[in-house]
């Protein structure tokens, strides 16, 4: 029963820092949504042995974190979910490539082993880059951002709906749960026999209460389309912004940003 309320918590917590004043907040939704894009492009894009360069690809996500606001460490509780999935890509790398790569320490570290720490770093960074354009960016921007991509009207109704109304169902949910607690206060869990009936209730009063929603909009005009204030046209400082991620880019991938740093101490 918490969880489900803690789930509820989170959705409304995600618009409470999407919804903040910074820098980053104050981006066009298209600018971030292509520089997201095209960092996440450029991340897998590496060698899946140059475990150097790649790290290098830290520096966005830790400016994001930096000038948005938003917490790295409440961040990582947030994917704890995804990340076990994202580690599991690349832990068995090791079992497949077993040619030797190098020695550290009287190890040999295997090909296996290298590709499979690019394989999850990639994947990490990957997902704190989404992250953060969720993050610092209102849904109903980046369904507007999606629009402007020419992405199918349906699919950015359906993306915008299922966000903004999960919490409807995990509301039904919540009040089912916490009155079948109610009624068997010593029982821990629910018992399965009653999963059936309980599961039934959901559907009926989610239908309920979907139908009352559609009612409602289709009241307030809802036509099967998406609808949204038209937003401020982009500014030199979004471009700037632009330009700049795509300058550094380019910077992290095609020179050896290590190399360069060490050059300097040798």
């Amino acid at each position: 029963m918490g969880k489900l309320s803690d789930a509820i918590y989170e959705v409304h917590f995600m618009d409470t820092i999407a919804s903040k004043d910074s820098f980053i907040h104050r981006v066009h939704p298209l600018v971030k949504i292509i520089v997201t894009i095209a960092y996440v492009w450029v991340t897998v894009s590496f060698n899946k042995y140059n475990v150097a360069g790649l790290a290098t690809m830290v520096v966005y996500p830790a400016a994001l974190f930096s000038l948005s606001g938003v917490s790295f460490s409440h961040s990582i509780k947030k994917l704890r979910v995804i990340l076990p999935f994202v580690i599991l890509m690349g832990i068995l790398n090791p079992f497949f490539d077993r040619e030797p790569r190098f020695l550290l320490y009287g190890l040999t570290v295997t090909d296996g082993m290298v590709s499979g720490l690019t394989l999850i770093m990639k994947g990490i960074l990957s997902v704190l880059a989404s992250y953060l354009l969720i993050a610092t960016t209102r849904i109903e921007s980046i369904c507007y951002a999606l629009n402007l991509l020419h992405v199918p009207d349906i699919l950015v109704t359906q993306i915008l709906l299922t966000y903004r109304y999960i919490t409807v169902l995990l509301s039904e949910a919540n009040h089912i749960f916490e009155a079948y607690s109610l009624r068997a206060p010593k029982q821990t869990g629910v018992h399965y026999k009653v999963w059936g009936s309980l599961i039934g209730q959901l559907l009926f009063r989610s239908i309920d209460r979907a139908t009352a929603l559609y009612d409602s909009m289709v009241l307030r005009g809802y036509n099967g389309n998406f609808r949204h204030s038209q937003l401020p046209r982009a500014k030199w400082q979004d471009f700037a912004y632009f330009a700049a991620c795509g300058g550094v880019f380019a910077l992290l991938r095609y020179t050896s940003l290590t190399a360069l740093i060490g050059s300097l101490f040798v």
